[in-house]
């Protein structure tokens, strides 16, 4: 079992020749509303590529947390670890992007921020002990710790996306056996500015240092480095026409979860999670992007 605790929201997106600045109103977009988050991303894509899913997540008590629960029935995505925050709503993302497929993005946390560490406590109680773990920053990081402190305390393989970037408690890391940034949140990780191969490289020695096992830092068009503790190699990235590159790299770290948790090597599961990611940014939406294993192949 896959394990993915996070975040869901709903997204609320408006598709425009191009993003505006301050102050200004573009008419003309296409409005789309789509289910979101995260961590629902991220469960949803390994779902769809084949992985046995269950998803720790916090909603609110209204009309987007009851879809919620829907959204995760029609996936076939276990639902037990999902719960109702009573005084916060639903989160919420609203979503800018342009006829390049580029987004900016504004989200409402909502019950998102109310998950704890208890949740998670009372969920791996009823579900048992997954095979693979993982997670993003899209909820309270003491949450996140405890996750950490799980995984390392029972040798479950832990996964960690940390996006949206932020700071991390040094013993967050020595629980992590896979840590998966883009270049800015590998900067904000280490302060080494990841512009190529050989700052890649060094920005996930830091990481290394800190306690983390294995690196893998996407950088857009130019692929992905991946550093296995030993060594690092750049896996090139899928030449595509993007129209909408939100969730890109939720699929990605789904398809990684799958792969690995299957028991493919490193390498071999970045390839995979490449392809998947690829199809995705084709596609307009976060999880309606999401392919299937059979598209995959």
């Amino acid at each position: 079992m896959i394990l993915v605790v996070g975040s869901t929201n709903t997204d609320m997106v408006v598709k425009a020749p191009r993003i505006p600045v301050p102050g200004e109103t573009i008419l003309g977009g296409k409005f789309l509303m789509n289910p979101g988050g995260k961590g629902a991303n991220q469960a949803v894509a390994a779902a769809r590529l084949g992985g046995q899913v269950a998803f720790v997540a916090k909603v609110g008590d209204d009309l987007f947390g009851q879809e919620t629960y829907r959204l995760l029935e029609r996936e076939g995505i276990d639902a037990t670890g999902l719960t109702t925050d009573k005084k916060e709503a639903s989160g919420v993302a609203l979503i800018m992007v342009d006829a390049k497929g580029e987004n900016c993005i504004s989200v409402a946390s909502g019950a998102n921020a109310k998950l704890a560490k208890a949740d998670f406590d009372r969920a791996v109680k009823k579900l048992g002990k997954p095979s693979i773990l993982l997670a993003q920053l899209e909820t309270p990081i003491p949450t996140i710790a405890a996750v950490a402190a799980y995984a390392q305390k029972n040798g479950i393989p832990f996964i960690l996306n940390p996006a949206p970037a932020a700071k991390l408690p040094a013993a967050v890391y020595k629980g992590v056996t896979l840590i998966t940034p883009n270049e800015t949140e590998a900067e904000l990780l280490t302060g080494v500015t990841v512009t190529d191969e050989a700052s890649a490289e060094k920005a996930a020695k830091a990481l290394r240092r800190k306690g983390v096992k294995q690196v893998i830092i996407t950088m857009g068009s130019a692929g992905s480095y991946v550093f296995d503790g030993k060594a690092g190699v750049i896996v090139p990235a899928k030449k595509v026409k993007a129209v909408d590159t939100t969730a890109a790299g939720d699929v990605y770290n789904g398809a990684l979860a799958v792969a690995l948790s299957e028991g493919a090597a490193l390498a071999d599961a970045v390839v995979f999670a490449t392809k998947a990611a690829a199809i995705s940014v084709t596609r307009m939406g976060a999880q309606a992007s999401a392919p299937y294993r059979k598209e995959v192949k």
